[in-house]
């Protein structure tokens, strides 16, 4: 197979909730310039994705798809499972055998999305033959976008005719406020991950016990106070038993007491699971986790299976400090402070500290590239590779393997019927 680069990002709901990704891919040897070649058979993708199990790496949700005319109007297209994907197509010069290629595509139930178009009246002339097949169009809200007094009732008007509007390349908590208030149902990009720094902010309840049973575990506390700190928090301790008696652990007998698991488990491993809970908009009534909270948990598999990557002998202190990299990265956007202050607060050493804030080191080397596969950035990808000596798919496995790994995390917290 040929060198592919794929990404998936995330697309959020009004309620913030994670509806469907987008899968992005590309020929490792192409150049971003060159349009017509940008996007790698939609065979490739399917090859690459069965190849781990869509279920396994999509969960129940779907993705969009990018693809170009010349494979639209491929009879490839069919064998494309429409029950995980949605068509998003780019480039496109309308005519009488796209518009049938469109109702084709309908008719056999596929989702079809216009992708990025410029939200004008325009547009709306020029895709007006094919409005009833779509069920999605794709505004990009870059820096060029202006809003002006048409676009919400152009934005209305897509919706009369049962169009889902997603707005793209969302990055400030502004610019997905704007995009609600036009009428936009979905929105993609990184902005709830950015933190709002508050001048007197404060940890929530559930947040300040996680951070005390945290200090607990990691001060070599007696077993006995932290369980009964643990039954103090029945909601917490609930889900830490769901997740526990989940297929993410292999243990022969179910397990019943938080003494019990401190016992199997470790307090390491604890430690780094009431972390990652943190992220998780609540411990109790949610049967959803928060975009945030599964970031957090493609990060730190990303940094632990990179570094074994690079260094198959690492130790594991090192692998812990890797861990913590990731699980931290979002610590400012949950807590509202400054994310310096944060590390200081809670004495991380300097190894994890200068990663985090500076990009220092092979842990901050690896954080780096951590951000770039969720930017999409192919091209400082195949660097980190090349300085490595990493074979040409190596990055593009150990992402795919951490997009199963999310999806299997989600599923053995959110299952209703997960065994208590």
């Amino acid at each position: 197979m040929k060198n592919v680069h794929l990404g998936r990002q995330p697309i959020i709901d009004t309620n913030g909730n994670l509806n469907s990704y987008e899968v992005l891919y590309q020929e490792g040897h192409q150049q971003k310039e060159n349009v017509t070649d940008r996007f790698v058979s939609a065979a490739v993708i399917n090859s690459v994705l069965n190849k781990f199990g869509t279920h396994e790496v999509l969960g129940s949700r779907k993705a969009f798809v990018k693809i170009d005319e010349k494979f639209l109007m491929s009879d490839l297209i069919f064998t494309i499972p429409k029950g995980f994907f949605i068509f998003s197509i780019v480039y496109l010069d309308i005519n009488e055998k796209v518009i049938e290629r469109f109702e084709q595509l309908k008719e056999r139930g596929y989702e079809l999305a216009i992708n990025d178009i410029v939200i004008n009246e325009e547009s709306l002339v020029k895709y007006a033959n094919v409005l009833e097949t779509l069920s999605f169009v794709k505004i990009n809200f870059d820096k060029g976008f202006k809003e002006d007094s048409s676009i919400k009732s152009i934005i209305s008007a897509l919706r009369n005719n049962d169009i889902k509007v997603v707005a793209t390349r969302i990055e400030t908590v502004d610019e997905y406020q704007l995009a609600k208030d036009l009428g936009c149902e979905f929105f993609q990009g990184y902005f709830f991950a950015k933190p709002k720094i508050l001048e007197n902010p404060t940890y929530d309840a559930s947040q300040a016990n996680i951070l005390k049973l945290y200090t607990l575990l990691m001060e070599d506390t007696n077993i006995d106070e932290i369980t009964a700190e643990f039954e103090q928090n029945h909601a917490l301790t609930v889900q830490l038993l769901r997740y526990i008696n989940s297929a993410a652990f292999h243990f022969r007998n179910k397990i019943s007491s938080i003494h019990h698991i401190l016992m199997l488990v470790g307090r390491t491993p604890l430690a780094q699971w009431l972390m990652l809970m943190i992220y998780s908009k609540s411990v109790s009534k949610s049967k959803t986790l928060s975009p945030l909270m599964l970031m957090i948990k493609h990060r730190t598999e990303l940094m632990e299976n990179i570094l074994k990557k690079i260094q198959p002998d690492v130790r594991s202190n090192t692998l812990g400090q890797a861990y913590f990299v990731g699980v931290l990265s979002l610590i400012d956007t949950v807590f509202g402070k400054d994310l310096e202050t944060i590390l200081d607060d809670m004495h991380v050493d300097d190894t994890v500290k200068s990663a985090l804030l500076d990009d220092e080191g092979v842990l901050g080397e690896i954080y780096a590239l951590v951000r770039d596969i969720e930017k999409f950035n192919t091209q400082a990808i195949s660097e980190f590779a090349k300085k490595y000596n990493l074979d040409k798919n190596a990055i593009d496995e150990l992402s795919l393997s951490s997009m199963q790994e999310v999806t299997a995390f989600e599923n053995a917290v959110c299952s209703p019927n997960m065994a208590i």
